[in-house]
């Protein structure tokens, strides 16, 4: 391939990079499968970042007129790729996500062996990710590159991205680059929405489970003119009967009626282009008793409901002009703004908030020599948050401003090094720095080496980010909060052996993250409170994680995975494990596909590792309110499709095991005391679920 040609692809990969794809707005984070484990990306790398477009096949699209000198033709395999870049994750196409029903961002990581997902409580539906152990609000939550779902926004987040609207999710571990802000902690994850530029279709996608719910998702894009086009994506659930299998009188899971609209635009004249679009939610969410059929209390005390209503809007725009395409220099211009209301009610307690953001961040990139490549860029963020608990008004507010630099060396994709440091001021905590490394050497064809190093920093706004703890009986009590601080180290290999004519795919890693400064959600110290407050002592988390996938024989892929979690924090003086994670994960997954791709049967099995409990209280009559631990479990989802012409037919199951937590809610016959509490979920609250749906493409 000649220089030429190397040059136009890298042009279409800058532009892309800037504006048009989510997964391109910053090479050095999101790239395709590392070509050793064969796959290879639709557009020629950079040799310079050493990264390269995850969706570089939607480049094509944006580049100027051009003579190819040659074409290749190779069979990229879809699903679960790793990243060629330095920094190390996975990218999960559409095709992995179609493996199970993946309604929503949070029932998108069912085979994914380094995600968990899992409830915060049973009352609201309140779902948390973790990574390397760690809660959800370590890491980065991103669509298309831009910073998203913060503060009040975060304990239901994951219901706010419908599956079928998913390109692709980009997740990288530890630091990420400086490019996105200070906040990535542990990671960060990136959603790449549905592309206006993308060939003109229109998507239809109907669901409906054995609890009742229902949804229906459309979306369609088309092409007005050459370098004009606009999409429109719909979604409507809604959770139609109330379901109680354990009989303790709460609804196992909430009803939700969820809105949710988006237009987006693309347009692109000479070396700009244009991304842009508007964003409308509107959620209800009901939860709590459904009768007072056993309750002691019933005769005094009305029945205990929680009722959640939010609106969201949001609007974002960028921009992105190629400067000179010769060594690849473009400049970039990106905002975003949100506004999100919501209005609580948990029993008797009434919190009301309304959480504003603004975003925006200028970049520049060039390639100074052909393994060299210097970015540079400014940012400003600004939170508002008005809030009213028990009667009670308080605002916050805090402005960010900062920039950074980051240079990268790639030595013919065999060494790839990349260094940043941003500097930031906060109107909150005064100026702080954070320095990041990461590298990558490509032994030889079949072995690679990573390893990374960095700091990050998060501002914390208690109240509306655990808002859910409300549903608590105890006594909330919020101490005045530092800015979080915490390193983070890790190294990873990842070997491509050729055994009897196939490729055995090992990967292992380890992290260690350590705070300096970190808020504390305390349960241990007193069992009438739940107390969030600063950290007082050691705060640490160990992970180590080997997985293996292998493809058989034709159309069929397996992966196993196992995940070891240390994970401690100090409460109240003593050094203790972090109450409900589990201490390890195993996962199996195996995937077939016949050979005409009719018929396609996907199964995960995955045995969650038991862990601690907080610190129980003692009874009236003297035994402990609940055990010490909780024992590990096993879940079995699974699922098959029938591919046709235009469309397909998808029947599965989801917890076929049929475990379930026996008492998610303790003292759930007396929803007014102070020993009433929802929130100690370790396991799954509801039994096996079915499901069927179709896809359609028109």
């Amino acid at each position: 391939m000649n220089r030429n040609h190397l040059l136009a692809g890298m042009m279409g990969m800058l532009a892309s990079a800037a504006v048009a794809s989510p997964a391109t707005a910053h090479p050095t984070i999101i790239q395709p499968a590392d070509t050793t484990s064969g796959s290879v990306s639709a557009a020629p790398a950079d040799t310079t970042s050493g990264s390269v477009s995850a969706a570089a096949t939607d480049s094509v699209g944006t580049m100027p007129d051009q003579t190819l000198n040659e074409v290749s033709v190779v069979r990229r395999k879809p699903g679960m790729m790793r990243m060629k870049g330095p920094l190390n994750g996975q990218f999960i196409s559409q095709d992995e996500l179609f493996k199970a029903a993946c309604c929503n961002l949070g029932e998108s990581f069912t085979t994914n062996p380094s995600v968990d997902v899992s409830y915060n409580d049973a009352a609201t539906g309140a779902k948390q990710i973790k990574l390397l152990g760690l809660s959800g609000k370590y890491v980065q939550m991103l669509t298309e590159n831009l910073p998203n779902f913060r503060g009040a926004a975060i304990p239901y987040s994951l219901g706010y991205v419908p599956g079928p609207w998913m390109k692709s999710i980009q997740v990288s571990k530890g630091n990420a680059s400086v490019k996105n802000g200070y906040e990535a902690m542990t990671g960060q994850i990136n959603v790449q929405y549905l592309q206006p530029e993308d060939d003109q279709a229109v998507h239809i996608n109907l669901y409906g489970n054995t609890m009742s719910r229902i949804e229906a998702n459309a979306d369609g894009n088309i092409h007005l003119s050459k370098g004009l086009s606009t999409e429109l994506l719909g979604h409507y659930e809604d959770n139609l009967k109330e379901h109680d299998s354990n009989n303790d009188g709460f609804m196992d899971d909430p009803q939700t009626r969820q809105f949710n609209l988006q237009n987006r635009w693309y347009g692109k004249s000479g070396n700009y282009i244009f991304h842009g679009g508007l964003a409308l939610l509107d959620e209800k969410r009901e939860s709590g008793q459904t009768n007072h059929s056993g309750m002691l209390d019933h005769q005094t005390d009305p029945i205990y409901r929680i009722n959640l209503n939010t609106h969201r809007y949001e609007g974002y725009m960028k921009h992105a002009f190629i400067l000179d395409p010769t060594h690849g220099t473009n400049i970039a211009w990106m905002t975003s703004a949100s506004m999100h209301e919501m209005d609580a009610t948990y029993g008797r307690k009434a919190y009301d908030v309304n959480e504003k953001n603004l975003y925006s961040q200028l970049m520049f990139e060039t390639n100074v020599a052909h393994d060299h490549n210097i970015a540079l860029g400014a940012s400003f963020n600004h939170d508002y948050f008005g809030q009213t608990y028990l009667g009670q008004r308080m605002n916050e507010k805090e402005n960010v401003i900062g920039g950074y630099a980051q240079y990268t060396y790639n030595l013919h994709d065999r060494l790839i090094a990349m260094a940043g440091l941003r500097v930031d001021h906060s109107s909150m905590y005064g100026t702080f720095v954070t320095p990041r490394f990461h590298v990558k050497w490509q032994v030889n064809d079949i072995w690679s080496l990573r390893a990374s190093a960095g700091k990050g920093f998060r501002s914390v706004h208690a109240l509306a980010e655990s808002n859910y703890l409300m549903a608590s009986g105890r006594q909330l009590v919020i101490d005045p909060l530092d800015q979080e601080r915490a390193w983070n180290y890790g190294l990873s290999t990842a070997l491509n052996i050729p055994m009897w004519g196939k490729v055995l795919k090992l990967n292992a890693e380890y992290y260690y993250t350590r705070f300096s400064r970190q808020t504390v959600i305390d349960y241990d110290s007193d069992p009438t409170q739940i107390h969030i407050t600063n950290l007082d002592g050691k705060s640490y988390s160990h992970t180590f994680q080997v997985d293996a996938t292998i493809d058989p024989f034709r159309g069929m892929t397996v992966t196993a995975a196992y995940r070891y979690n240390d994970v401690k924090t100090t409460y109240g003086g003593e050094l203790l494990r972090q109450p409900l994670t589990n201490r390890y994960k195993g996962l199996l997954t195996a995937s077939y596909k016949t050979p005409l791709g009719l018929w396609q049967f996907d199964a995960t099995f995955a045995l969650n590792g038991g862990g601690r409990l907080p610190k129980a209280y003692t009874t009236a009559d003297g035994t402990p309110s609940w055990q010490e631990t909780y024992p590990a479990y096993g879940q079995l989802n699974a699922q098959v499709t029938r591919w046709f012409r235009h469309f397909s037919v998808y029947v599965g199951g989801e917890n076929l095991t049929n475990y379930k937590q026996k008492n998610p809610i303790i003292d759930a016959a007396h929803p007014w005391s102070t020993t009433f509490d929802p929130t100690l979920v370790w396991g799954p609250m509801t039994g096996a679920m079915g499901y069927v749906g179709i896809r359609y493409n028109i």
